[in-house]
This record gives C-alpha cells, structure tokens and sequence, in this order.
C-alpha cells in the first residue's frame, strides 16, 4: 500500500535551504566586467551625441547672427567691421553712422552676444563688405580634427 509521509515544518525549512543556491564569485565578476563593457560604450554613445548636439548648436547660432547681419546691412548699408564686432547687432556702433539703427538693436532685449557652446566668444572679421564668423570648436584653438575642429560661416570650402 501507498504510504503517506507527513513532513515536519523543520525539514521543509532545511530542503528549502539547501536548494537556494547562490552565485559564485567568478560569476559575479564577469557580469560585472560585461555591465563595465556596455557602459563604456553607451556612454561613448551618449558624449558623441552631446557634442554633435553642440557642433549643430553653434552652426545654427551663427546661421542666426549671419540673418541679422543682414538685416544690419540692408538697415546701414554696411556691415560692422571687425572692431565693431558682433556686439553692433545689440547697441549702435561707434564710427560710421547706421540712421535706420533700431531703438533695440537687431537682437532685442539681449546685453551681451550670446557665447558658443563652448563658452568661448564668437571670432567676427569683417571689412564692412563682407564679413565671417568663427567657433574654435571644442579645444578652443584655432585649427584642430573632429569635435575640436574650427566652425565657419560662411561654411569653408574643402
């Protein structure tokens, strides 16, 4: 006949103990060195990103300056030069008179240039004809390869 064995509530707890394994050093290391290898390439990913994010942000920044430099000739018929510099589009310039100069400047409400991404000054060169504005990139230097590379407007042609 079948024989029904009753389980005491201690061997319950003992069977349930010696089941629950855990896990050994060797493979708590290696997963950790696996997490370790996909955060270094997430956040290689993620720094990429973050710096093209900044490259665009200066291109459209000066894309928008080189709109009210425009904007600044066809009211004065000149562009600032050099000296005047970008600080022409917030408070009239000194020198060569602009009569159509508005009340609030050509950037409204604003008391200073804004800084590129970098926070570094926008380089402004120009001879009243034409003009170019400049971010050194990254490194701040002029020249440089990649994110450090010098930005352009009107865009250098390779």
């Amino acid at each position: 006949m079948n024989e029904v064995k009753t389980i005491t509530r201690n061997e319950i707890i003992k069977s349930s103990v010696k089941s629950q394994a855990g896990f050994s050093l060797v493979e708590i290391l290696v997963a950790l060195t696996l997490l370790g290898l996909v955060g270094t390439f997430v956040v290689g990913k993620i720094f990429d990103t973050f710096e093209e994010g900044r490259v665009k942000t200066a291109s459209i920044q000066m894309s928008s300056f080189a709109g009210q430099l425009q904007e600044f000739r066809r009211k004065c018929n000149f562009y600032p030069d050099t000296s005047q510099g970008l600080d022409a589009l917030i408070s009239a310039p000194g020198g060569r008179e602009c009569k159509n100069y508005p009340p609030n400047g050509f950037i409204g409400g604003q008391e200073m240039i804004p800084a590129d991404p970098w926070d570094m000054e926008y380089v402004y060169e120009s001879d009243g004809k034409k003009f170019t504005i400049k971010s050194f990139g990254a490194d701040g230097e002029e020249g440089g390869e990649g994110y450090a590379a010098d930005l352009h407007y009107p865009k250098k042609k390779k």
